[in-house]
């Protein structure tokens, strides 16, 4: 990564993949059952972005940011609840709503490189093919996994996943 304030970030990002594997931890600690979005995510987030730093992905920048914004409400919501204070229900709809968004927003942003790439960008726009195409399949599985859980804990009439965030 050419400017160095973006290669920090992009590194602690990086980096910050693994204590988020603890998460799963914590669930199996918690003995909560540990449901495929989570362990699928964290995993596959893992590996994409060490492949996406290793290329000095452009698009990765994006992802990076959306990321931070998302998790600081996320953890900060999961320290919070661990201290014993009960959120509104509406709170935990907010942060999965916030998560969907994130999917739709990287959907929209794979497009585009992909579109980028297509019209003859590739010199100007530091993005491989195969970066896309595994990006665009990654986020196109958290969009489907993260509204089913979505429409699961929040508007099914089993609220069996509900307990589960």
């Amino acid at each position: 990564i050419d400017d160095q304030v973006s290669g920090f970030w992009s590194w602690l990002f990086v980096l910050s993949k693994l204590p988020e594997l603890c998460d799963t931890i914590f669930v199996v600690l918690r003995k909560k059952p540990l449901i495929f979005l989570h362990w699928y995510h964290h995993i596959t987030v893992l590996m994409y972005s060490w492949f996406s730093y290793m290329e000095f992905t452009s698009s990765a920048r994006w992802f990076i940011v959306m990321n931070y914004f998302v998790h600081s409400m996320m953890y900060s919501y999961y320290a919070i609840s661990a201290m014993g204070y009960r959120f509104p229900k509406s709170v935990s709809m907010f942060i999965t709503a916030s998560q969907l968004i994130q999917m739709l927003a990287g959907c929209f942003i794979n497009y585009t490189t992909y579109s980028y790439l297509k019209s003859g960008g590739q010199q100007s726009c530091r993005v491989s093919q195969t970066n896309v195409t595994v990006s665009a399949l990654m986020y196109f599985s958290y969009l489907l996994l993260f509204a089913r859980f979505f429409y699961n804990a929040y508007f099914s009439k089993s609220k069996k996943l509900s307990k589960q965030h």
